[in-house]
């Protein structure tokens, strides 16, 4: 007798917790934790392609935050795009992109900002090369939609409210 995917139950890495009254989001947890180590490999590798190879995955994702839109960015605004609740490792990120030559400080007002040099917009250009030759190319040949990517992100978004309520919940528990 060959079991079918009906009786495997739902792709999660731990049973136990999709025992519970909603497997399925062990299935969507499962799924963020391959999504968020490949795209952390992603941003890593494509960031040394770019020519940084000492850069983490929190690193890059802190460069272009600071160079979004062009105008300088206060540490907490950071913080709060990036959802990133320990300021410290925001913090230690933008120093290392300030020590590589990336990023610089400002003000406005009593706040200290940061904002990407020339040289960080043109390591944030050849990323984007990079991505766009390596990463959209191959997700345009696989026929992606568009809406089908929006909608998913939506959810995303929603999904990490979730946690974040659950989270202050669970602080309070």
């Amino acid at each position: 007798m060959t079991k079918t995917s009906d009786t495997l139950g739902p792709v999660v890495s731990s049973a136990h917790l999709a025992e519970g009254s909603f497997p399925e989001v062990s299935e969507f947890e499962f799924g963020l934790i391959i999504a968020n180590n490949a795209f952390s490999r992603w941003t890593e590798r494509a960031m040394a392609a770019a020519g940084h190879p000492e850069l983490s995955s929190l690193d890059v994702l802190v460069l272009h935050t600071v160079r979004h839109r062009g105008r300088p960015k206060k540490l907490a605004d950071i913080c709060l795009v990036l959802n990133v609740e320990d300021t410290h490792n925001v913090n230690y990120a933008v120093k290392k992109l300030k020590k590589s030559g990336l990023v610089s400080d400002g003000r406005l007002g009593k706040e200290k900002t940061v904002e990407a040099t020339d040289q960080g917009i043109a390591v944030c250009d050849r990323y984007r090369e990079i991505r766009e030759n390596l990463l959209l190319s191959a997700m345009n040949e696989l026929g992606f939609e568009p809406e089908q990517l929006s909608r998913l992100s939506a959810l995303m978004r929603l999904m990490s409210g979730q946690y974040d309520q659950a989270a202050r919940a669970a602080t309070a528990f």
